[in-house]
C-alpha cells in the first residue's frame, strides 16, 4: 500500500516527526496543513495510516514536507 510520508518540523524540538497517511487522504491531509500554517486553525491533527492520532500546535510548526512512501529509502553509506 502506497502512503504519503509527512516530516514535521516542531520548533525547540531537536527531532522531527515522522507520520505515515494514506495515499488516499493526501488531499485531506494537505488542506489541514495549508489551514495551520496560515493560522486558520489552532491544532494540527492528523490520523495516521494505523489510526494513531498526532496533534501538534498550528504555532510550533517549523516546517512540513510532503512525500511519497515509495520505500526506496537508503540505510548506510550509498553511492
Amino acid at each position: 500500500m502506497r502512503g504519503v510520508d509527512l516530516r514535521i518540523g516542531v520548533t525547540q524540538a531537536p527531532r522531527e516527526l515522522t507520520v505515515e497517511m494514506p495515499d488516499d487522504e493526501r488531499d485531506e491531509t494537505l488542506k489541514s496543513i495549508d489551514a495551520a500554517l496560515a493560522g486558520d486553525t489552532d491544532v494540527l491533527r492528523l490520523t495516521d495510516k494505523r489510526g494513531r492520532i498526532v496533534a501538534i500546535p498550528a504555532a510550533k510548526l517549523a516546517y512540513v514536507e510532503v512525500g511519497s512512501d515509495d520505500g526506496d529509502r537508503r540505510i548506510g553509506f550509498g553511492s
